[in-house]
């Protein structure tokens, strides 16, 4: 068992892209924790492991990890940056005694930076700063360090968080100083960076002799042991054959027996006898634990205060497929299958919420991107499933319905100004504060209902030709506004099953965007394409040109088309309208109407 003198407990926090898992690669490689044969000593991104993760270059999940600096053990806690998986964030900084904060040379503090460094101040936890990337021609640190210290003025719950040490680094060639170097080509290494964490980070205020409390915050699963339960031993110490009280979020308590405790080193489990508290743990043998939950002391069972996360704020439809192409494509498509997976999600998944709803599930989450992230991975999984249009959760305050408000920190060059809030003066957004950057590009801050965020990302990235920097962060609630009006033009509907061909896409495209191309298999009321006007086109794609007498050695019957436009799965879910779905299978994704057959739509319409 390690002395808790000699633990340290780290959370890395930033903003999205400010190089918090670049910086965690670089103390896992100096510290001598992957032998020179390891394929993991020629990777970057070393944290990030899941497919996902990889794919979109983000931290989804919070990730534990441990490294050895001279007698000290250093657990490392790697959070995402990105608001919809603050979640993560939150349920993570438990565990922690203090925190690097990560803030990028040139862009500063970011609105990310801004949530999870109050999250961390309202724990308790010290702060060391690290200016990140100052190796950029486009660098500000002298302005940098000054929003900085405005930021923790503005946050501080007591006068001791103002006083936090700054360090200076470059996260990619792993080196770190203590003052700002004027050559930043300098020969040194991430030194620094293990010092601030030895000295300026505290080790865990623990009492080893008291009877056994640890916080479940973190499960995993394993085909072989079953589920893991991971948290720091708040007090007493933890051995293996221990039995123990599992206490449950509502207070009844289950017997348990500890089976294998593991420590961890780099990105592996070791299996240990046991640990003292101020560690963290992974334990197998409590199959019922939750994240949230106590594992206490037989004898003297207390419960540790429970994890609040803040409430999701977008939900969405999630049901079985009901399209003519049902059971085509994915392995599971019942709804009880689809319900059991939401099950398990729920464990580990500590910002998702779900309810019944008819034969499907309406899914509650942080955002678009949290729910996305959920779709894609049950669509990997072999699922197949159909979603609604995101719609907001709104809350019950004094017996007003209210819905969440976001901060929305748009940078754009100055020629997309009159373009950018054209579209947000549509959705009833203020302009809260406007300014210039160090760059010469123009930061907007707006506040706006999260409703009229839906769709807003991909409707921005095409009016500005990709350029715009879009982040968001809460900012609570306010009374439920009117309706906003529909901002997309209709759609184009098959009116009859088949194979599309060329000869019919060539007559649609004249008349609005394709999202088909020829040879693909439709249904009647599947959506093929985005018409000029307002209203919907029903337009038969499957049609053949009639056979001619004419014979030509010319190209008399070649059709060429515009290649069409292959929307990925965030896509989707922002076109789709309140009558519409998303059909969602491993193979593909088709956009459909709810009801399929034209007559009864205008009948509904009517109605």
């Amino acid at each position: 068992m390690k002395d808790p003198k000699f633990i340290r407990n780290v959370a890395i926090i930033a903003h999205v892209d400010h190089g918090k898992t670049t910086i965690v690669d670089g103390l896992l490689k100096q510290s001598n924790t992957f032998r020179s044969n390891q394929s993991e000593m020629s990777q970057s991104l070393i944290m990030d492991s899941g497919d996902q993760e990889h794919e979109r270059g983000i931290t989804i999940t919070a990730k534990q990890t441990s490294v050895y600096y001279g007698d000290y053990k250093i657990n490392i806690i790697d959070t995402p940056g990105h608001a919809d998986f603050s979640g993560e964030v939150e349920r993570t900084l438990n565990m922690a005694d203090g925190v690097l904060l990560i803030v990028d040379a040139q862009e500063g503090p970011m609105p990310q930076t801004k949530f999870v460094l109050s999250k961390a101040l309202e724990l308790g936890l010290q702060p060391v700063v690290v200016i990140n990337k100052i190796d950029k021609a486009a660098r500000r640190i002298d302005e940098v360090i000054d929003e900085i210290a405005d930021l923790f003025l503005e946050l501080a719950v007591d006068d001791s968080q103002l006083y936090y040490p700054v360090y200076y680094a470059i996260g990619r060639d792993g080196k770190a100083w203590k003052e700002l170097p004027e050559n930043s080509d300098e020969d040194t290494d991430l030194t620094p960076i293990f010092n601030a964490i030895i000295n300026d980070i505290p080790s865990p205020t623990v009492n080893v002799d008291g009877p056994l409390q640890l916080l479940v915050t973190s499960l995993q699963y394993d085909s072989f042991l079953g589920k893991y339960a991971i948290g720091r031993i708040t007090r007493g110490s933890i051995k293996r054959g221990m039995s123990v009280i599992l206490i449950k979020r509502d207070g009844t308590q289950i017997n348990s027996r500890i089976d294998k405790i593991f420590g961890y080193r780099g990105l592996n489990r070791e299996e240990i006898d046991g640990a003292a508290a101020g560690d963290i743990v992974a334990i197998t043998g409590v199959s019922e634990a939750h994240i949230g939950e106590t594992i206490a002391d037989k004898d003297t069972p207390e419960a540790l205060p429970v994890i609040d996360v803040e409430a999701p704020t977008i939900s969405i439809y999630l049901g079985p497929n009901t399209s003519p192409m049902k059971g085509k494509e994915g392995q599971f498509n019942t709804s009880r299958q689809i319900g059991d997976r939401l099950k398990r999600e729920l464990e580990t998944n500590v910002s998702l919420r779900v309810e019944e709803d008819g034969i499907g599930f309406k899914v509650s989450g942080r955002g678009e991107l949290h729910l996305s992230v959920l779709i894609e991975t049950l669509r990997r999984e072999g699922f197949e499933f159909e979603v609604g249009r995101p719609q907001v959760v709104t809350i019950k305050e004094d017996g007003i319905e209210k819905e969440p408000v976001e901060e929305l920190l748009i940078e754009i060059s100055s020629e997309f100004m009159g373009v950018v809030s054209q579209e947000l003066g549509a959705r009833r957004a203020n302009l809260g504060k406007q300014e210039q950057t160090s760059s010469g590009m123009n930061r907007l801050t707006y506040v706006l209902p999260t409703r009229a965020l839906i769709g807003l990302r991909n409707l921005l990235l095409t009016a500005t030709k990709g350029t715009v920097i879009m982040n968001t962060l809460p900012h609570g609630y306010q009374p439920l506004g009117p309706k906003i009006q529909k901002i997309r033009n209709g759609a184009i509907t098959a009116t009859e099953a088949g194979i599309t061909t060329p000869y019919a896409l060539e007559m649609g495209e004249s008349r609005g965007e394709l999202y088909v191309g020829p040879g693909v298999q439709v249904y009647q009321g599947m959506i093929v394409g985005l018409y000029q006007r307002n209203e919907d086109l029903e337009m038969n794609v499957c049609k053949a040109k009639h056979l001619t007498n004419m014979r030509s050695s010319s190209s008399d019957g070649t059709v060429q088309l515009t290649p069409f436009t292959d929307l990925s799965l965030e896509q989707c879910i922002d076109f789709i309208e309140d009558d519409e779905l998303l059909e969602v299978t491993p193979k593909s994704l088709r956009l459909r109407k709810r009801m399929l057959d034209p007559n009864l739509r205008k009948r509904a319409a009517k109605n």
